[in-house]
């Protein structure tokens, strides 16, 4: 498999723009303004929220301000996994008890159904095929790990999802080496960039103001300074999740946290008859340094994992350049997967960064006191989980204007949820690439001495990060 022709296109922001290429940006904010409502980040989360809030109140006078162009950032850039995983459930459990963590899974389970029956009726053609999640197992580490998994989801309350042997795995999809698999409902394939355009301009239509290439510098209690100039409002919501660290005071908020992706030239019939693939699951492993994939609605294997995971003082790439290494780790993965794709294409190469809070929990806060509010630290996530956020902004800025009470929603116990920030470099630095060191250290012992355990080593790395 080569990566080294000249059709080979590294960067480009993502290969989800190839059909349409890069938009033309919107036009910047003209100079000071106002508004009720001003939103800092034209993505999903930014997107969703304005959309919610229009619908709920069309009244509302509510201005977007991105710093690029709508879906720049993850939006533009992620897997297309549209699932039920939420980030920091199981630490919601332990502070606020099952229940609360039970009620937050059922309302990302049901969001999967929401995002596309909004699609559907807002006429966004994102190529959605709702074919849930495929989860596998490649070694007998993994194998436990699964099998733990999938007791630990059940007891969450999904009763739908399934546990396949080896040969009910192959009947899906024939992963090499696969001795079993978990598959759940709640989980769709879609384009990323085809919903960010389409939701972009559906709130565009419904009358929200869209200012592109306008970067907000500070955020403050009812304003939002631009190089352009301040938008006032009473409400200032920050949806920036992977950029919040350029902001103001937000360097060590949420860390900047790399993935990269590539994809496959489309593959022939025949090579999909070898894989099978029928169902067009995301499909996703359990491995430490996890992978994840979804077969393209034109045929090709679109697959991510972890590259260089995050860049000194929590800085972030310009177009999606990723790094030759990184590449060869990602064909090595597919290959690994796939072994008769061995002479297949990599045509794309990108990367781009998602928000990981200090104790990687997703969150959603208003302060009343101020009027600011922000949603995000969804660490890999976003695609569902960013519409459960947007609604839930929704109904905290609702309740806090008085147009409405308490909802299930803003009852939810990620809402007003604190983190610590952190650690200043060079430790930030240090910890997270000697984490992800770890896990691939971990992942290559499992590999060469089978065996039920899973490594010690990415159990200390588990402690270390905050994730256990």
């Amino acid at each position: 498999m080569s990566s080294s022709a000249s059709s080979f296109v590294n960067g480009g922001i993502s290969y989800w723009y190839a059909d349409d290429g890069i938009p033309v940006a919107r036009e910047p904010l003209p100079g000071d303004a106002t508004a009720d409502v001003v939103i800092v980040g034209g993505g999903y989360t930014g997107l969703w929220t304005a959309y919610y809030l229009k619908k709920a109140a069309p009244f509302l006078r509510i201005t977007v301000l991105e710093q690029k162009f709508c879906g720049y950032g993850a939006s533009g850039r992620n897997g297309g996994w549209l699932y039920n995983g939420v980030a920091g459930r199981d630490r919601y459990a332990k502070l606020h008890g099952r229940e609360a963590a039970v009620r937050l899974q059922q309302a990302m389970n049901d969001t999967v159904d929401e995002v596309i029956a909004v699609a559907a009726a807002e006429g966004i053609d994102a190529d959605v095929h709702k074919g849930g999640v495929l989860e596998v197992a490649t070694t007998p580490a993994q194998l436990a790990r699964l099998k733990a998994f999938h007791e630990h989801e059940l007891s969450y309350g999904e009763k739908d999802r399934e546990l396949y042997g080896a040969r009910e795995t192959a009947e899906r999809i024939r992963v090499a080496d696969a001795v079993g698999s978990a598959w759940t409902p709640h989980g769709a394939r879609l384009n990323p960039v085809k919903l960010v355009k389409g939701l972009a301009a559906t709130v565009e239509g419904l009358g929200v103001v869209i200012h592109e290439m306008t970067p907000v510098t500070e955020i403050r209690p009812k304003h939002a300074v631009t190089p352009y100039g301040t938008v006032r409002a009473p409400y200032v919501l920050r949806c920036t999740e992977g950029f919040t660290a350029s902001l103001k005071g937000q360097k060590r908020t949420w860390l900047p946290m790399n993935s990269s992706m590539i994809a496959t030239e489309p593959l022939t019939e025949a090579q999909w008859a070898a894989i099978g693939w029928d169902g067009r699951e995301t499909l996703g492993d359990m491995a430490h340094a996890y992978m994840y994939a979804q077969r393209t609605a034109d045929d090709r294997i679109a697959l991510g994992g972890r590259g260089m995971p995050y860049r000194f003082g929590s800085r972030t790439d310009n177009d999606g350049r990723t790094q030759q290494a990184t590449v060869e780790a990602l064909r090595d993965i597919l290959v690994r997967f796939f072994p008769s794709l061995a002479g297949a294409r990599v045509t794309h190469a990108w990367s781009g960064v998602l928000g990981v809070p200090r104790d990687w929990c997703a969150t959603v806060t208003l302060d009343r006191s101020t009027g600011l509010g922000w949603a995000g630290g969804y660490v890999g996530s976003g695609v569902a989980t960013t519409n459960l956020a947007a609604r839930t902004l929704r109904d905290l800025v609702r309740q806090d204007s008085g147009q409405a009470g308490r909802t299930e929603l803003t009852d939810l116990p990620w809402v007003g949820h604190k983190v610590r920030k952190w650690e200043p470099e060079p430790f930030r630095w240090l910890g997270v690439h000697g984490m992800y060191a770890t896990y691939h250290t971990a992942d290559r012992r499992e590999r060469r001495h089978p065996g039920t355990e899973s490594s010690r080593l990415a159990k200390a790395a588990d402690r270390v990060a905050g994730r256990g």
